[in-house]
């Protein structure tokens, strides 16, 4: 349930209007709330399920890095129609080879300390990036230190809320 995090399950006779599909995630509208479906979760909507990102087998540490930044702005807030890179929530990403894979380091915020879809988005974060070929983990750490501002976001993303 948006935006309070608690997780909900719907009941297949339920009537309502997707708000939003941005990312593979859906917000639905029903009987007056807001819920957020999961990319994986698609098809209990009538719409394809979220499809594995792939590397080329050559690929170089760089290109890794670009997929997960890549799979990272495929993550949205269920009631901001703007990935969480472009939003300033992404504070940084960090990878790191282990003997059975690499794992990505990533602190993140959110734009009020008190939110309720917290765990949603990061355990979002964790399961886009955990599907990259080679990522074997993805450490996601929520941190309020720095706190987020309007400052934090793209020009795009200023922009697109009018905050230019």
């Amino acid at each position: 349930m948006v935006p309070a995090g608690i997780p909900v399950t719907l009941r297949a006779d339920k009537t309502g209007f997707i708000t939003q599909a941005l990312g593979g995630s859906f917000t639905v509208y029903i009987e007056g709330n807001l819920f957020r479906i999961a990319g994986k979760d698609a098809d209990a909507l009538g719409r394809e399920p979220l499809v594995a990102p792939e590397l080329p087998p050559n690929a170089t540490e760089e290109d890794v890095r670009n997929l997960v930044w890549e799979q990272m702005r495929t993550c949205y807030d269920p009631e901001i129609p703007i990935n969480i890179v472009d939003l300033g929530l992404v504070y940084s990403c960090e990878l790191h080879q282990e003997a059975d894979g690499r794992v990505a380091d990533i602190k993140m915020t959110l734009t009020a300390p008190g939110c309720g879809m917290g765990d949603v988005l990061v355990q979002d974060v964790k399961d886009k990036v955990e599907m990259i070929p080679t990522i074997k983990r993805a450490d996601v750490e929520l941190v309020f230190d720095p706190p987020w501002n309007q400052s934090m976001m793209s020009e795009a993303a200023r922009l697109q809320t009018g905050m230019m």
